[in-house]
């Protein structure tokens, strides 16, 4: 019976994680849930499309689809950090059930697994202002760093989803 009661605390103090890919936009810190990105590549050649908002830097071709590829800087209104132009950009390729998008980082991302109970929610005001664009799920505290961690799947509108879709 002891055993079985020494079991129940291990097993209780086994916290449950969030595993992240943790990127930077401008200076700030964000992450995504894995299980929201397919693939992680160096952004391919980007061919230009007409009559797409500023965002949409155009399609790639990724292992052989046609996927539309977002600067997340731009679409969330965030000047690029300053410094030296990076050689290259990294794409996160995130697969939703309706489309599939390619997302613009500047710098390799990386891993990083978090304690659920160090994420918060985000303040209820940042939440209220644009109640379409509720997509950062919460903030994460790790160390010394915050994390903006987004639902990636809810950074378009339903009205953009399908005006990419057309």
């Amino acid at each position: 019976m002891e055993s079985q009661n020494i079991r129940d605390k291990k097993e209780t103090a086994i916290e449950v994680k969030v595993h992240l890919i943790v990127f930077k936009l401008g200076n700030e810190e964000y992450g995504v849930r894995i299980d929201q990105v397919k693939e992680v590549t160096i952004t391919p050649e980007i061919t230009r499309m007409p009559k797409t908002p500023s965002f949409i830097k155009g399609v790639s071709n990724i292992r052989g689809d046609i996927i539309a590829i977002m600067d997340l800087e731009e679409r969330f209104r965030i000047t690029p950090a300053q410094g030296p132009a990076k050689a290259h950009t990294y794409t996160l390729v995130m697969e939703a059930r309706d489309y599939t998008m390619g997302f613009i980082v500047r710098e390799v991302p990386q891993s990083l697994s978090l304690p659920v109970s160090s994420i918060d929610k985000a303040p209820s005001f940042i939440q209220d202002v644009n109640i379409n664009e509720n997509f950062i799920e919460g903030i994460g505290k790790y160390e010394d760093r915050l994390i903006i961690v987004l639902d990636i799947y809810k950074i378009l509108t339903s009205e953009e989803v399908l005006e990419l879709k057309s």
